[in-house]
């Protein structure tokens, strides 16, 4: 009986911890402004300028982004329609890019998705999600959109 409480306790205890982790982000209900010529331009030459190294041009993502890399780690995965980005919510797609993978993960997850907080600003980042965003079809902003409602 004592295993399976510390079990159950373990458990939540870990799951304390992601709540923490997730909860201390910056901001909260993040809206992207995909609709929003303005910042929509400033997203796409701040992507242009510190994403589409390695999540492509185009947002295509690196080949073969389903399959670890020689370091075990996974490629950039594309941030068009084809990828999962979109299945992501706003506020942790923020988190993502402020905190890093890694961070936001956490349990010792490695990945080569750094964490921009020091180099962009929130503003910055909710362009650059607002950019990757407006180039999705409308069915998937509409998916995009319910998700982050939750």
């Amino acid at each position: 009986m004592k295993q399976i409480i510390w079990g159950i306790s373990g458990v939540a205890g870990v799951a304390a911890i992601a709540v923490v982790l997730w909860s201390g982000s910056a901001t909260s209900n993040a809206k992207l402004p995909y609709n929003k010529a303005e910042n929509v331009a400033r997203g796409a030459e701040i992507y242009q300028d510190y994403c589409a190294s390695c999540h492509g041009v185009d947002l295509e993502g690196e080949a073969n982004w389903r399959q670890r890399g020689p370091d075990g780690l996974l490629p950039a995965p594309p941030h068009d329609a084809s990828g999962h980005t979109w299945h992501h919510p706003d506020q942790q797609l923020f988190d993502i890019t402020k905190l890093g993978t890694a961070q936001i993960v956490g349990q010792g997850y490695q990945s080569n998705m750094i964490g921009f907080g020091d180099v962009l600003s929130d503003q910055q980042i909710y362009d650059v999600l607002g950019y990757i965003k407006s180039t999705w079809p409308k069915h998937i902003i509409e998916a995009h959109n319910a998700r982050s409602s939750k």
